[in-house]
């Protein structure tokens, strides 16, 4: 580790006090509203776009926006669409 550290230039002690650095609210936060992302969108039969999923989790009285919604399926690696389809 000392060797890695060295190398990317930075000191041992500060890479552990990183590494055991509790996590913050806002991602606390984040991965309880993407436990409930994930069930609404298997629940939908994984059909469900951030859209769909915003306004159910407004519905469910979880204060979100569109945008976080779509970074948190996209870090998932959850697939949705980005865009409303083309009518047939």
């Amino acid at each position: 580790m000392r060797r890695l550290c060295s190398v990317l230039g930075i000191h041992p002690s500060g890479y552990y006090a990183w590494k055991h650095k509790p996590c913050s609210d806002k991602q606390r936060d984040d991965q309880r509203l993407l436990g409930l992302l994930k069930q609404a969108w298997l629940e939908s039969g994984c059909v469900y776009g951030y859209r769909k999923l915003t306004l159910d989790m407004r519905d469910l009285g979880e204060p979100c926006g569109k945008h976080r919604v779509a970074r948190l399926l996209r870090a998932a690696g959850i697939p949705f669409t980005d865009r409303l389809s083309p009518p047939p």
